[in-house]
């Protein structure tokens, strides 16, 4: 468990074409947001509102992907904060699906089985991927940087790597097969706060995404 300055109000990216497709996204820096993908940024961006009020001191993060940072425009434009003042790091981005990266998941599963550990519900590592402490020693570097920064921030993601980083946050075993702690899985459209190591759920997301 990591003590932190202030509190960290983490997201995923609303739901992107990719994912209203079944194809598997990664790393890749641009695959736009559906109208879902939108309203759920409305309803994350109402939440946020609701919990900070207007022009909170809130520093504002993203990976550097595209759905990152339209779903931030989104929230930010919500709590009246200026999106051009976000900061970005590719140590946020998705876990790298290697050959995998923009296939459809039917058609990989069909070549070499699921590519989703079910107990966990987290994406098996393509052969050329990216391996899950790898993701953990990224992004428990991006905190090592951010942790004495003053006030509250919020933390646009993706579905892997947003899991590792809370699971890091809030000190989670390490999930025997994959060699990196994980928190639980969250819908697209959910956001949560961490604060002392400890989560709170601010909004439950709808996303019927898979992973």
């Amino acid at each position: 468990m990591i003590t932190r300055r202030g509190r960290d109000f983490i997201a995923r990216h609303g739901e992107t074409v990719f994912n209203a497709a079944g194809r598997l996204q990664g790393d890749h820096p641009h695959t736009p947001l559906t109208r879902a993908g939108f309203r759920q940024a409305d309803e994350m961006g109402e939440a946020l509102r609701h919990v900070l009020g207007d022009q909170p001191a809130l520093t504002l993060w993203a990976s550097p992907t595209g759905r990152a940072l339209q779903t931030l425009a989104v929230i930010a434009e919500h709590v009246g904060l200026d999106w051009h003042q976000a900061k970005t790091d590719p140590r946020l981005t998705e876990i790298g699906m290697g050959s995998w990266g923009g296939r459809y998941y039917r058609d990989v599963m069909a070549e070499v089985g699921d590519v989703i550990d079910r107990p966990s519900g987290l994406l098996i590592s393509a052969p050329d991927g990216e391996l899950y402490p790898q993701i953990a020693e990224r992004v428990s570097a991006w905190l090592a940087e951010t942790n004495d920064d003053p006030g509250d921030r919020l933390v646009i993601m993706h579905g892997i790597s947003s899991r590792v980083m809370r699971g890091v946050m809030t000190g989670q075993p390490v999930v025997e097969r994959f060699g990196a702690p994980a928190a639980g899985h969250l819908p697209q459209g959910s956001l949560v706060m961490i604060e002392g190591g400890v989560e709170t759920i601010v909004r439950l997301g709808g996303g019927g995404e898979t992973v």
